[in-house]
């Protein structure tokens, strides 16, 4: 940013204008004086003539009108829409037979939140936080997985194919806990969501961030039955921890651990065509390795969880 006395500043354009007013001096020569065009000497004159030192302020380059802005009766429809359907700009554009770029831009100028950033139930701004330090917060919860048939399900064989061998696979139940601050994940692929199953779960967990130097104080659930169960609270509670449930249909509270399982269905679960579910589960160990030690976390600066956790450092291989 220029300083304030440098030519053709505030200060600048004064000094041009009234050597060509005030004291008579021709274009050209203030123009060279001040190393600016004879055109632009003009311009600071004539506003000097018009409105005196006030006119050497920059003025507002918003066109007086704007014939061809999206007509306010259009803006309050559109922003009807987002409000109510919680819509993107491309469904509306289709609904009111608009272009989306246009739809776009208004959503813009009322600077309406991103629809990824609204709760689905309330349509609300999210809330976003993160705790202090390891062990404040775990997330814990369980992601049910259809199982790989044998040779292969329809990635391998193709969807016909694929289709007659679905069947009898079964499922399995993806165990996880995430520390809210770090990230770090510890998890399990079991055969069922039982209230033993998942409390023995923990047991190995907690071993697991112990061993890691972190403390746990409190663990977040959803309301599946396995964790409204007394074999549940007593487990949390003999190791002093709290026990805080979700509310009913707000998966996004529990959202460090939703997005664990987005990730690792995206990076893992369907990163390549298995063709069979032992291969797949031999995998996971290797590919849990790279997300808690070598892969960017966006949330932590590309760095990887192991980066928050110091005692991980030595097992980063």
């Amino acid at each position: 940013m220029p300083h304030r006395n440098a030519p053709l500043t505030e200060t600048g354009r004064l000094r041009l204008a009234r050597c060509v007013v005030d004291d008579g001096w021709p274009l050209r020569r203030a123009a060279e004086r001040f190393q600016v065009s004879p055109t632009t000497a003009k311009r600071w004159a004539d506003r000097y003539r018009a409105l005196g030192e006030a006119g050497m302020s920059d003025l507002s380059s918003r066109p007086h009108r704007s014939p061809r802005r999206t007509p306010s009766r259009t803006e309050r429809r559109i922003i009807k829409v987002r409000v109510l359907r919680r819509w993107g700009p491309a469904r509306i554009a289709y609904l009111l037979r608009l272009n989306p770029a246009t739809v776009h831009r208004v959503l813009t100028r009322y600077r309406l939140a991103r629809l990824a950033h609204l709760d689905r139930a309330t349509a609300r701004p999210v809330r976003r936080y993160e705790r202090a330090a390891p062990g404040e917060l775990v997330h814990v919860d369980i992601k049910k997985l259809g199982n790989i048939p044998d040779g292969g399900g329809h990635k391998v064989l193709g969807r016909e194919a694929g289709r007659k061998t679905r069947s009898g696979a079964g499922y399995s139940y993806l165990h996880n806990a995430v520390d809210d601050h770090s990230r770090l994940a510890y998890s399990e692929i079991l055969p069922d969501e039982r209230k033993e199953t998942a409390t023995a779960f923990w047991a190995r967990a907690s071993e697991f961030f112990a061993r890691a130097g972190i403390t746990v104080q409190r663990v977040l659930t959803d309301n599946g039955s396995c964790y409204r169960s007394r074999t549940w609270r007593d487990a949390l509670a003999a190791e002093g921890i709290t026990h805080k449930r979700t509310r009913p249909y707000r998966p996004q509270t529990n959202g460090k651990v939703e997005r664990f399982n987005r990730t690792l269905l995206d990076e893992w679960a369907y990163a390549r065509p298995y063709r069979t579910e032992q291969e797949r589960r031999d995998a996971y160990p290797a590919w849990l390795h790279t997300y808690n030690h070598h892969r960017g976390h966006t949330a932590l600066a590309g760095k990887p969880p192991a980066s928050r956790v110091p005692n991980l450092t030595s097992q980063n291989t």
